[in-house]
């Protein structure tokens, strides 16, 4: 299949109203594809190719003016020449076209300062991260749970036929030459890889940089920059720790994840769905998986991602994920498990004790392949998983 159907499509009918649409997200993401189906007759343009980014640098008024015509222009890697948008803002404001300018780009906080300073207000801003669950089910690709966190989401793995042993050391080995190099100075690339599979160690868990950099061999401030970049380059994200107290002293770290399971299994060095299924990083990679496709059916729906954990200091009580959609807390524990076992529902009923909740609105996602409805909560299998966002915020 050459095109995937994606979720977010469903976005561009609204988005398609504002002069400017961006699509951002990881390289392989299916940016670009997506891009070309929706917008057919837009003039393509890569930021990539050298001598476009020298015109576009060089003379932006006459790169805008050269690729002119009567439906836009998708501008892809536009992070490349971000002072390009001051000029698509001069002829956004001069012209009335709806949908005109499309971008395309895969570095997060360059470009989201540029169009907070050059864009606000003109810019329908849209993040494609690899594929989510639901996606994956509705083109036939859905494996079994093992299989999936081990070849992670990425389109081109699926569209090519590609072993995740192929496809995942070229992708973070270009990433790290490419992106890594232009976000940040890094002399010792080895360094930077080690701290990338020590991060990977650590999916799931407190984020402590004092430990991590301590054991790459750098300061503290170099790895909270490295933390931005792969933020910024969407290879991680940090869940943040929920601010209600419930006269409880809480703990104010973030837990680090991965957007892409398969990333972090190639980083690990897990090579077959036998090793996974004996891994100690397993429960880890399997919460990392079903978080992750929480934060991808936010960006399909449009929404920022409004998704946090919570813990007491004493690590006594702590509930994996917690949905807050202003009008309820919904708690969310994960369990990489097969079969439904009491103690699943431990740290749920916990959490109900100290904020005077019900256990009605409790969840328990996990492995296995039945779904159910206890007195303790909802159990809802791995799959169903991948509409349950859209269910919590309706």
């Amino acid at each position: 299949m050459d095109f995937y159907k994606r979720d977010l499509e469903k976005l561009f009918v609204r988005y398609k109203k504002f002069p400017v649409v961006a699509i951002l997200g990881p390289r392989q993401s299916g940016k670009t594809t997506i891009a070309k189906h929706h917008f057919k007759n837009h003039q393509y343009i890569n930021l990539e190719v050298l001598e476009m980014r020298e015109f576009a640098r060089a003379d932006p008024q006459k790169f805008l003016r050269d690729f002119e015509n009567n439906h836009g222009m998708i501008i892809d890697e536009f992070q490349y020449v971000p002072e390009l948008l001051s000029y698509i803002q001069v002829q956004s404001d001069e012209k009335d076209r709806p949908g005109y300018f499309v971008l395309t780009g895969s570095q997060n906080f360059l470009m989201n300062q540029a169009i907070t300073q050059s864009l606000a207000g003109r810019v329908g801003i849209l993040t494609l991260l690899p594929l989510s669950l639901h996606e994956l089910e509705k083109n036939r690709l859905l494996r079994s749970v093992d299989q999936m966190m081990l070849d992670g989401a990425y389109p081109r793995l699926y569209k090519k036929d590609l072993s995740s042993l192929d496809f995942y050391p070229s992708y973070i080995r270009t990433y790290i030459e490419r992106d890594v190099r232009q976000l940040t100075n890094i002399g010792d690339m080895a360094i930077f890889e080690k701290f990338l599979r020590l991060c990977a160690g650590r999916i799931g868990e407190l984020l402590n940089i004092a430990e991590i950099a301590t054991q790459v061999g750098v300061d503290q401030r170099t790895i909270k920059k490295w933390l931005s970049v792969l933020e910024a380059s969407y290879i991680i994200f940090l869940l943040q720790p929920h601010h209600k107290n419930y006269n409880k002293r809480l703990i104010k770290t973030p837990k680090l994840y991965f957007y892409d399971t398969g990333v972090a299994c190639s980083l690990l060095g897990i090579q077959s769905k036998e090793v996974l299924s004996l891994s100690p990083f397993r429960g880890h990679l399997f919460e990392s998986l079903i978080i992750s496709d929480f934060m991808k059916q936010y960006a399909n729906l449009g929404y920022r991602p409004s998704l946090y954990f919570w813990r007491d200091m004493n690590g006594r009580i702590e509930v994996d994920c917690i949905v807050d959609n202003a009008e309820k807390l919904t708690p969310i524990e994960i369990k990489s498990g097969e079969t439904i076992q009491l103690s699943f529902f431990d740290s749920l009923l916990n959490w109900n004790g100290v904020s005077e909740t019900t256990s009605e609105n409790n969840y328990i996602v996990y492995a296995g392949d039945r779904a159910q409805h206890r007195t303790k909560g909802n159990v809802v299998t791995w799959k169903d998983a991948a509409t349950l966002i859209d269910d919590l915020i309706k």
